[in-house]
């Protein structure tokens, strides 16, 4: 694992018992409402690999729609709160492991889910993700992305950017920790220029603090 990855999942580690509070933000509520409706609709009836799911708070809800969800992190202590969660154990298994990295046994789902990980990916990184990340879904299947839009005095500001354009924030955690933490945010010309040139039926939607992106694979 890139050393930065190391960082961003120590990050979320000592983070995972405040994570779920950024759901909290009034301003966000009347979008996030949407999306609660929006993603199960897009993976509903379809098995699901979910990328990076944390504590599992998007997993709750494709769950009571998908056919089965496989759902990874890094981190066990994430995981251990997702598995808390009062989830279906005959349609949700989680694993810890290294989205980069998919196991032989990931092969053949219908659909994918990656809920704020596309921002964490340098832009170097993109590629390849996509790539590990296509050869463990069928033909045909449908693949989505959600993450951040930057918005000032709602998101935390942009601390630096580096040579490649990725851009950084400068994150506090309860205790006082301090975490850099890598943090894209991109328009959407340069999003929908980075899809898979394998994927058709592109929706883009572009809410006010979120963005969505979902395609299917040729079939």
């Amino acid at each position: 694992m890139p050393n930065g990855d190391l960082q961003l999942a120590g990050y979320y580690a000592a983070r995972a018992a405040e994570y779920e509070r950024i759901y909290d933000k009034p301003e966000r509520q009347a979008e996030l409402q949407r999306l609660r409706a929006l993603i199960p609709a897009y993976l509903a009836g379809r098995s699901v690999l979910e990328i990076a799911c944390g504590t599992g708070y998007w997993t709750q809800h494709i769950a009571p729609v998908a056919l089965g969800i496989t759902a990874l992190d890094i981190n066990p202590e994430t995981l251990a709160i997702a598995r808390a969660k009062p989830l279906p154990p005959d349609r949700v298994r989680f694993e810890t492991a290294d989205v980069h990295a998919l196991y032989p046994r990931h092969q053949g789902y219908s659909g994918a889910f990656a809920g704020f990980w596309w921002s964490h990916l340098k832009r170097g990184e993109r590629r390849e993700f996509f790539d590990g990340l296509h050869r463990a879904l069928a033909p045909g299947a449908v693949v989505v992305l959600l993450d951040n839009r930057y918005v000032a005095g709602s998101s935390t500001p942009i601390s630096r950017s580096d040579a490649d354009g990725n851009t950084y924030q400068q994150r506090a955690l309860d205790d006082g920790t301090q975490y850099e933490v890598l943090k894209n945010f991109p328009q959407a010309e340069e999003l929908l220029a980075e899809t898979p040139a394998a994927a058709s039926g592109v929706e883009y939607t572009a809410l006010d603090y979120y963005w969505v992106l979902r395609y299917a694979l040729a079939g």
